[in-house]
C-alpha cells in the first residue's frame, strides 16, 4: 500500500505530505482543498496510463494549476507581522507529485517548456523529471529508475544502464520503458497505479446507466458510471462474498432482498424486494439514495480488489441513517484494499474515524494553503524530493 502522499505547488497545496493507512479519510470544510487531493491522486493515476498532460489540459492547462500564492509562505506572513507578497523566484516553477509505498516509490515534476518559434503548443506541460525508489524516501541509493528530460537510465548491478535517450517531454516513462526484462520495476509499478480506482459522484437521475437494463457479462470492477450494475452484484453472487452482499443489504434496508432476473434476450434486470410490496422495485423504480447505495455496495465487494479505492464524497443522496452501514462496509473493504474516503458528513467520519486502521485528516486552509489541521514537524513523514 502507499505509506506517503507527497504534494507540491498544485492549486491550494504549497508543500503538503500526508502519513497513510489502510483507510484515509480527510474531510474539512468547502474550500479547505478536499478536491485538490482527489484531484492530485488522478494525476498520478494518468501517469501510468500515459495521460497526465492531457489530464492537466483538462483542468486548464499547468499554467492554471499552480499554486497561486507567493513561493515561500514566511513566518512572518504566517503570524501576520509582514504582508504576504512575492518577490524574485528562486527558481523554475514545477508541479510535483510523489508517493512512498511498502516496496516502491514514485515522483514526477512537471514544468512549462522553454519558448519555440517552431510550434504552437508552448503551454503543453513537460515532464522535467521521473523517480523510482525502493523504500521509504528517494535516498541517491535507493534510486533505481531515473528519468531526466528526454533520457531514462536504470540501475542495475553493474551501475547505471541508460534504456531510452530520446523520450518525449509529453510522454511518460511508463509508456515507453515497461519492460519486463530490462525495467521490471517500471512494469510493476505501471500495472499498480493503473488498478487504483476512483469512484467520485456516481449518477441516480432518471437517465443514469445504472438505471438502465443491460446486456449482462461478467463484471468483477463496477465501471465508474455504474452502467453494469446488475452484472456487478451478480459477479459478486456467483464468484464473491454472496454473504457480505446479503448482509450489507440486510444491514441499510432491515427485511429488504437484492434479486437478479437474467431476462431471455441475456440482460440483466434488478430486483430490490422490501417488506410489504407485492412486487421487486427495478432500478429504475429506486430512490437517489438506494441506488447509490447499491452502486457503493458493488464498488466495495468487487471479487478483485484494487490496491487503492478512492470515494469522493460517497454520502451523496444518502439519508444519514444510512451512514453507519456505508462506514461499516468501507472499513471491511478497507481488510483487502487501501481505501480513500474524501467526505464532509460529520456521521460518516465519526463512524470510519472509529476504525483502529484509520487514518483521519481535518483539513483548513490559511493564507490560502491547504494544511493539515494540528499537523506539526514531527507528524510529517520523512520525505525528500528528488
Amino acid at each position: 500500500m502507499l505509506t506517503t502522499l507527497a504534494i507540491n505547488n498544485y492549486r491550494s497545496v504549497l508543500d503538503l505530505t500526508l502519513p497513510l493507512g489502510t483507510l484515509n479519510v480527510v474531510t474539512g470544510a468547502n474550500g479547505s482543498g478536499k478536491s485538490n487531493l482527489y484531484r492530485a491522486l488522478r494525476l498520478l493515476a494518468a501517469t501510468a496510463r500515459d495521460d497526465v498532460v492531457s489530464a492537466l489540459a483538462h483542468e486548464g492547462g499547468l499554467e492554471s494549476t499552480f499554486w497561486a500564492g507567493p513561493e515561500t509562505l514566511t513566518r512572518a506572513m504566517r503570524d501576520g507581522t509582514a504582508p504576504v507578497q512575492g518577490g524574485p523566484r528562486q527558481g523554475p516553477r514545477r508541479l510535483r507529485l510523489g508517493f512512498a509505498g511498502d516496496d516502491y516509490g514514485y515522483a514526477i515534476e512537471l514544468g512549462l517548456p522553454k519558448p519555440d518559434s517552431t510550434t504552437v503548443f508552448n503551454l503543453d506541460p513537460e515532464i522535467k523529471r521521473e523517480v523510482i525508489w525502493a523504500g521509504a524516501t528517494p535516498r541517491p541509493a535507493a534510486l533505481l529508475v531515473e528519468r531526466r528530460g528526454p533520457l531514462v537510465k536504470v540501475r542495475d548491478d553493474q551501475g547505471w544502464r541508460v534504456v531510452a535517450e530520446h523520450l518525449n517531454s509529453f510522454d511518460s516513462l511508463f509508456s515507453q520503458v515497461a519492460d519486463a526484462r530490462s525495467a521490471p520495476e517500471v512494469l510493476a509499478l505501471r500495472e499498480r497505479i493503473r488498478s487504483w480506482r476512483f469512484y467520485d459522484h456516481f449518477r441516480t437521475d432518471v437517465d443514469a446507466p445504472a438505471r438502465r437494463v443491460r446486456l449482462g457479462t461478467r463484471t468483477p470492477v463496477l465501471h465508474h458510471d455504474g452502467g453494469d450494475l446488475a452484472a456487478a452484484l451478480q459477479t459478486i453472487r456467483e464468484i464473491g462474498d454472496r454473504v457480505a452482499l446479503d448482509q450489507a443489504i440486510e444491514d441499510a434496508f432491515p427485511g429488504a432482498r437484492l434479486g437478479i432476473e437474467a431476462l431471455p434476450d441475456g440482460r440483466l434486470r434488478l430486483a430490490f424486494h422490501q417488506h410489504g410490496l407485492l412486487r421487486p422495485l427495478t432500478a429504475a423504480e429506486l430512490s437517489d439514495g438506494t441506488l447509490r447505495y447499491l452502486l457503493l455496495v458493488a464498488a466495495l465487494l468487487t471479487p478483485r480488489p484494487p490496491s487503492l479505492m478512492v470515494l469522493n464524497e460517497p454520502e451523496n443522496s444518502l439519508h444519514p441513517d444510512l451512514l453507519p452501514a456505508l462506514a461499516r462496509l468501507i472499513v471491511a473493504a478497507a481488510e483487502h484494499s487501501q481505501i480513500w474516503v474524501i467526505s464532509h458528513a460529520t456521521r460518516l467520519v465519526a463512524a470510519l474515524n472509529q476504525a483502529p486502521a484509520c487514518a483521519g485528516f481535518q483539513l483548513e486552509k490559511e493564507l490560502g494553503e491547504t494544511r493539515v489541521a494540528g499537523q506539526g514537524l514531527l507528524e510529517r513523514p520523512r520525505w525528500q524530493w528528488p
